[in-house]
Order: structure tokens, then C-alpha cells, then sequence
């Protein structure tokens, strides 16, 4: 996996923060909890890339 990888994952967690406070800010709970689970996917998959990153 490479930077466009890296750049992809960081993304879908600062979507997935921005909507968990429109979530909040528009009393969305649909909303917030996507954006919640955006936001565990974005880091699962950068905590991937990290330990694939060590064992190179």
C-alpha cells in the first residue's frame, strides 16, 4: 500500500469526524453513528498500514 493509500485513510476518518458533528450539531444519532464507524474504519486501516510498514 502506498501514500495514495495513507491519503485515502486519512480522509475517511476527518469525513467520518466531520460527520459525527453534524450528527451532533443537527441531533442526527443515524449520522453520527456513521460517522463514528467511518472514523474506526479510517484508523483499523492506518494501523494496518503502519505494521505493514514496520516488517519492510
Amino acid at each position: 500500500m502506498g501514500l495514495d493509500d495513507k491519503i485515502s485513510n486519512a480522509a475517511e476518518e476527518k469525513t467520518g469526524q466531520a460527520k459525527e458533528a453534524l450528527g451532533k450539531a443537527t441531533d442526527n444519532e443515524d449520522l453520527e453513528a456513521e460517522g463514528k464507524g467511518d472514523q474506526l474504519k479510517g484508523n483499523l486501516k492506518q494501523a494496518a498500514e503502519k505494521v505493514k510498514d514496520a516488517f519492510k
